[in-house]
């Protein structure tokens, strides 16, 4: 071999063997290492799945807005959808885009703190000096839950309160009705203790110390900061995914509203909570997942409003969101309703061909005309994970059932 040429052969090979090796190593930022994650390029969609939904798809159905739409999330690859585009009514389905915006906001180890300061010092059984009572937006916490804070008081041999008792609160005005609800659904006596205004969680943290023992006059009682040089006696934690648990397997409004107040103050403290919220999931809605249609509508975090609509394709972009963030996908694995077992699709979908093989998040609302929708995840016959959704609108909420059913069927058959 000519030796020029040799030389030459020898470069390219050590060249391509850099090239390689290069393409080996990664950027240093963390990457999705599950088997479906790393092999997607080389694995194929379920075509019979694709018969099936194409079959589920042109048969004969109620009058009424009609739309679904299937992803493989194991391959990667679209399956199927007709009308995924298309904005409708979402109802509480729009609780997957709330809770998912605010894990990705808050992260998923974020506990509501809720705290028990005093300052002075304490001699005889009396405080000299003020305790301070800090609040959180907990959503769950109640008034009997303030007996906790009064016999951390107690233990330290407390029995009068010389100074003020402050109470230092995040809101201190009730929650609203959003515009579009309808009277009977704010559920006011749902809300946990600080969405029902400051007046009432002073009134409850009095009668908790009085019921430990503990002498504090009504003009002691004042709104006020936590003042500088508080010493912490007691605190109080609930992670949110008690809250998301709530959300998603019970759908509760209550605990979607206090998520949507928790995403505004973290956005902007000083701004109007339910505002801030709003802006926040259309920001993550248009940035986040990349959805810019001026049809999707966000009035609220918990779907109560008709006039909120999303698409399925939106809803299975908020499921593939959340799939490919662990700490995201273990909630929603954990939380969302179990066909024919629990939460609210406890009594949906019992058969033996659905129960216990679909995951998903319910949405109902039978006025002013029935709108109902169903998204999650499943199973499907050849082992792929699959996020699907369905929507239907100015049908009857049983038809929209029967063809929930059906697609779920058609997905795990």
């Amino acid at each position: 071999m000519n030796h020029n040429l040799y030389k030459l052969s020898k470069a390219a090979c050590i060249a391509a063997v850099a090239i390689v090796l290069a393409s080996c190593g990664g950027s240093g930022e963390s990457k999705d290492t599950r088997p479906e994650a790393t092999k997607k390029n080389a694995v194929q969609i379920d075509t019979d799945l694709k018969t099936r939904l194409a079959e589920f798809a042109q048969a004969p159905r109620a009058k009424g807005q009609f739309a679904f739409y299937v992803f493989d999330l194991t391959a990667d690859r679209p399956v199927y959808g007709v009308n995924e585009n298309l904005s409708l009514p979402s109802a509480s389905c729009l609780k997957l885009l709330s809770g998912v915006a605010g894990l990705h906001l808050l992260g998923s180890n974020y506990h509501y703190e809720t705290s028990l300061y005093t300052k002075g010092r304490a001699s005889g059984g009396t405080l000299h000096g003020d305790a301070t009572f800090k609040g959180s937006l907990d959503p769950q916490l109640q008034p009997q839950d303030l007996g906790r804070f009064a016999r951390a008081l107690r233990k330290r041999g407390i029995q009068k309160i010389e100074g003020r008792l402050i109470a230092d609160l995040v809101i201190t005005e009730p929650v609203k009705s959003e515009a579009h609800w309808y009277p009977w659904d704010l559920s006011f006596s749902r809300y946990g203790l600080f969405y029902k205004g400051a007046p009432r969680v002073m009134r409850e943290l009095k009668y908790a110390l009085r019921a430990q023992g503990i002498q504090v006059a009504d003009s002691q009682l004042v709104m006020g900061r936590l003042p500088r040089g508080s010493r912490l006696i007691y605190k109080y934690v609930r992670p949110i995914s008690m809250v998301t648990r709530r959300m998603w397997k019970n759908s509760s409004n209550t605990q979607a509203t206090a998520m949507l107040y928790t995403i505004g103050h973290r956005v902007n403290r000083r701004g109007e909570p339910t505002a801030c919220g709003v802006n926040y999931l259309r920001k993550f809605l248009r940035q986040d997942l990349g959805f810019t249609g001026k049809d999707l509508v966000i009035h609220d975090g918990c779907g109560l409003c008709t006039h909120n609509r999303l698409s399925p394709k939106v809803l299975t972009a908020v499921l593939r969101y959340g799939y490919h963030r662990k700490p995201v996908y273990r909630l929603l694995h954990d939380q969302l309703s179990l066909a024919g077992t629990d939460g609210t699709l406890a009594r949906m979908m019992t058969s033996q061909a659905t129960r216990g093989k679909i995951r998903a998040k319910t949405g109902t609302l039978s006025h002013p005309y029935g709108i109902s929708s169903l998204a999650g995840y499943c199973e499907g016959s050849n082992g792929h994970l699959l996020a699907f959704a369905i929507m239907d609108s100015e049908m009857s909420v049983l038809d929209a059932h029967v063809y929930q059913r059906k697609l779920c069927e058609a997905l795990v058959k």
